[in-house]
């Protein structure tokens, strides 16, 4: 059978409005449908692991990539023709379906194997909470990372908050631009801020008060919650702090921004971003050149992160919502060793796979310290707005953006925030340990 894959990108979201079904049409007893967050080069990388699936077991694989999966996703299941498998970023959400019945268990799929393979803290959160199983970390970010580019900043690395202000201060006195800002990311624009604001809450206020936000137990209206905002604004809208200022991060694409890193001159010096970031530096060639090599850029942990203190990190999650033999063999083979190691292989993805992380899969110092951080970390704190219930995350989103538009709207906007968090059942969010394992 000659193998095609079916991208829908735009045509999966029109579906969702008017009615069609995504993915499970044309699946058959050796198909299997994923519906994915990845397009671009990121869908072609991850459909390199399922060329490995599919030569191993001979079952196609019909993958839909869009950016919109949580959107799609619901239409899907409100039409009663889900993808065979789904890869989500929020936990809360999956763990919903898990608690309808929609989200098929997968002890019995994924045995004994998953618990040599992950820490007790990814294991909890691939139970979603709970006993069971229900998700597999087919891919994981560290999102407690400042880069910068050893050629521009060559000065001691911020160790604590009050090191990073003034490190700031200094560079803008200076006429450099210390931050690179974008907000860009339709449909989830605003979520670079929301990272900057966890981070801060995180190492500011501690794990406790992070845990207790991320799972609604902490109001909006809190003074831990408060200082975090007012001090990600201390950094970002201070005059000079940001390329372009506010107005410019608001029409920035977080994929773009940080290209200003490796400018002549650089348009910035730091860039707050996931590990993720790797990605695009690589990408990027200058003028006359060949791609920016990963000695070009470095990173330090967010002030009170990686050696002292806890590491705010993320995960795209794929999830069974039919139970084929097709389907169970695709969710051991993603969890599985053999898959686990095809795409960290590129060097920019990163596997939560204990076991690969001493093995010849990632190249350089800082890809290696990465999965290090991510594998075997005991200090580990799941990313707040991926655990919140979705319509609490949205709201964040739009939040920060309205913050950087009108920073004197802070005490209205944490309001508004506050009755979105008072509208949500109990029943809604997901409470996991955060911090030391």
């Amino acid at each position: 059978m000659t193998r095609r894959r079916v991208v829908l990108g735009v045509i999966a979201i029109l579906a969702v409005h008017f009615g069609l079904s995504g993915c499970a049409v044309g699946t058959g007893p050796d198909v299997v449908s994923v519906l994915g967050p990845w397009t671009g080069d990121e869908q072609t990388a991850f459909e390199q692991v399922l060329d490995g699936f599919t030569r191993e077991t001979g079952i196609e694989v019909r993958y839909q990539g869009t950016r919109a999966q949580n959107q799609v996703l619901r239409g899907d299941l409100q039409q009663g023709t889900p993808p065979d498998v789904a890869v989500l970023s929020n936990p809360a959400e999956l763990a919903g379906y898990a608690a309808s019945g929609e989200l098929k268990p997968l002890d019995d799929v994924l045995g004994a194997e998953a618990a040599g393979a992950y820490s007790p803290q990814w294991l909890r959160l691939q139970r979603l909470g709970g006993t069971a199983m229900y998700v597999v970390a087919v891919k994981a970010d560290l999102k407690s990372v400042v880069w910068y580019s050893p050629a521009t900043f060559t000065e001691p690395e911020p160790a604590t908050w009050e090191q990073l202000v003034a490190t700031g201060q200094r560079l803008a006195a200076g006429g450099q631009r210390p931050w690179c800002l974008g907000m860009g990311a339709p449909p989830n624009s605003g979520f670079p801020g929301t990272d900057w604001i966890e981070d801060i809450l995180l190492h500011r206020a501690g794990p406790s008060a992070y845990r207790a936000w991320a799972a609604g137990r902490l109001a909006w209206t809190d003074a831990g919650v408060r200082d975090a905002w007012q001090s990600w604004g201390t950094l970002v809208l201070a005059p000079g702090a940001v390329r372009g200022g506010s107005t410019a991060a608001l029409l920035t694409s977080f994929a773009d921004a940080g290209k200003a890193l490796f400018t002549d001159p650089p348009g910035c010096v730091f860039e707050h971003l996931g590990s993720f970031a790797i990605g695009g530096y690589t990408a990027i060639r200058r003028p006359g050149g060949p791609p920016v090599p990963d000695r070009d850029f470095r990173f330090f942990p967010f002030p009170g992160a990686g050696t002292t203190g806890p590491s705010e990190v993320a995960a795209d999650l794929a999830g069974m919502f039919h139970d084929t033999p097709a389907a169970r063999r695709l969710m051991a083979y993603l969890a599985g060793e053999q898959g686990q190691r095809i795409w960290p292989s590129g060097g920019t993805t990163f596997s939560v796979d204990q076991r690969l992380v001493d093995q010849d899969v990632y190249r350089g110092d800082v890809g290696k310290r990465i999965a290090r951080t991510l594998a075997q970390g005991t200090d580990l704190c799941f990313d707040a707005s991926d655990l919140m219930p979705s319509a609490m995350s949205s709201a964040f989103y739009q939040a920060v953006l309205e913050y950087l538009a009108h920073p004197d709207r802070l005490g209205t906007l944490l309001g508004e925030l506050e009755q979105v968090r008072r509208s949500i059942g109990p029943q809604q969010w997901l409470d996991l340990p955060c911090g030391p394992a």
